[in-house]
């Protein structure tokens, strides 16, 4: 556009020259006529060179006029297709001087307190995305870590230990639980016994009395018996003794005699018999008793028995309600496994709290770019956000602040010519990327508010972001700089 007004005042100045020199020729024209009028009235004046000379001139303008007009013409002509092009170029392109190179600025402050001990990089220096820029004195966060590393052991030590607790409780609550169990059941069969054992000591009892009292009777009539078997060798013997004087005196045969004695040997014999009998039924009647207190002893040791069973019935089932109570500390043992796991994933997110805290003790490039504003030296005692350095990208872009009444025939996609201030004899190329959402005023710190005050209408300006063309901007990549003035012309359709 600055070559298009340079050619227009060119042809300003040409075409005033020309008007000037017309002008001249008209005087002289003029002068020359009121010359001849005054010959024709009066006498012709002496004659001098100049005379002559002024008289031959009209002759002489004819050409010169002619080629004037020509040139006049060949003047309008150029000016009106200098209108023409000029009323093209401006229905074709929207311009603005309103515009800066603007890029992207990484700010580079340090994620934790710390004190500088290197710095790698210095002003203006060209680096890489995740070069090595700065470091943080490491021997704080790598006592953290080692903290955070013991911690994770104690965990992972107090869950095994847990879990060995668990296994452990559980197996001997398992065994615990099937020996009570046995012991109940062998405690309820032992009941059972001994029940059985009373039913039939209890019923030997009466057997027992009986028998008592039979061998007793028997004794009664063994006694009898005896007084019987007395009577008879009494008898006997006053028999035997009477037949024995008798024979000696010879009143009876020897025969009666041997009848009597042995009546007498019989009685004798009978005696005999009835005293062991007395004695068998005494000896019987001294068995059934102690078949009596058998029975009662047997009765009283199982009745002994029930009472035993029946105690380690209830000793059984307080080792099964032990057994029981186990499985609740295994419970018990689970929730401290489950503790244990939730410490080793806090000290597991301590240890990784505290590397990243230690990583963060190298400061790198968040992007590839120059370093600019570097304000950190060694020594230095940096805070969380402390800026230190700032990395410029080099993906540039514009941000032309057209007026609103220049964006009606502007979209994204179109072509754009851009010039900086810094480089004016190369023209870049870009096309049109974005328009913002709001005009400049609307992101200002302090807005405008038109509700208030004495409204006067004033044309804003909405920024349009322009992107470069990377082969426009080609070995320029390293000197265009964010803040550059630039002048833009957007070709709209």
């Amino acid at each position: 556009m600055q070559v298009t007004n340079n050619s227009l005042n060119g042809q300003n100045k040409k075409i005033a020259i020309d008007q000037k020199m017309i002008a001249n020729k008209q005087d002289l024209d003029a002068g020359t006529a009121s010359g001849a009028g005054a010959s024709l009235t009066t006498e012709a004046p002496f004659v001098t060179p100049e005379t002559e000379q002024d008289k031959r001139q009209p002759a002489k303008g004819k050409k010169p006029l002619g080629l004037i007009l020509g040139l006049l013409g060949v003047g309008v002509l150029a000016a009106g297709g200098f209108g023409y092009n000029y009323w093209h170029y401006a229905t074709t392109h929207q311009e603005t001087d309103n515009a800066t190179v603007a890029g992207h600025i990484n700010q580079v402050s340090s994620k934790i307190p710390g004190t500088v001990s290197e710095v790698l990089v210095s002003d203006n220096q060209l680096v890489q995305q995740g070069q090595l820029l700065v470091k943080l004195d490491p021997r704080d966060y790598q006592n953290k870590v080692q903290q955070a590393e013991a911690s994770l052991q104690t965990a992972q030590r107090q869950a095994q230990a847990a879990a060995a607790n668990i296994t452990l409780a559980s197996q001997t609550t398992n065994a615990k639980t099937a020996q009570a169990q046995g012991d109940v059941s062998g405690a309820l069969a032992a009941i059972s016994t001994a029940q059985a054992a009373v039913e039939e000591a209890q019923a030997g009892i009466p057997a027992a009395q009986a028998a008592v009292a039979e061998a007793q009777a028997g004794i009664s009539a063994a006694q009898a018996q005896v007084k019987q078997a007395n009577a008879n060798l009494q008898k006997a013997e006053a028999d035997y003794n009477r037949y024995n004087a008798l024979f000696q005196q010879g009143a009876v045969a020897q025969q009666q005699l041997d009848t009597a004695r042995a009546a007498y040997d019989v009685a004798v014999a009978q005696k005999s018999a009835a005293q062991q009998g007395v004695q068998q039924a005494q000896a019987k009647l001294s068995a059934t008793k102690v078949g009596v207190a058998q029975a009662q002893s047997r009765l009283a040791q199982a009745r002994e028995g029930v009472t035993s069973a029946q105690a380690k019935l209830a000793a059984s089932k307080g080792g099964l309600q032990q057994a029981t109570a186990g499985e609740q500390q295994t419970n018990v043992n689970r929730g401290q496994y489950e503790a244990a796991k939730a410490s080793i994933t806090q000290a597991q997110a301590a240890l990784k709290d505290a590397q990243l805290q230690l990583s963060y003790t190298d400061i790198t490039a968040p992007a590839a770019g120059r370093i600019g504003r570097k304000n950190v030296e060694v020594g230095n005692r940096v805070q969380v956000g402390t800026p230190m350095m700032a990395v410029v990208n080099n993906d540039y872009w514009v941000v032309a602040n057209f007026k609103e009444t220049q964006l009606g025939d502007i979209k994204p996609g179109e072509e754009v010519e851009v010039k900086l201030d810094a480089f004016p004899k190369h023209t870049f190329k870009g096309h049109v990327d974005s328009i913002s959402p709001a005009s400049g005023a609307q992101f200002a710190l302090l807005p405008p508010d038109n509700a208030t005050g004495n409204f006067t209408k004033i044309v804003q300006r909405i920024p349009v972001k322009i992107a470069f063309e990377p082969a426009s901007i080609q070995g320029y990549e390293s000197r265009i700089s964010p803040g550059m003035s630039a002048e833009v012309s957007i070709t709209v359709k």
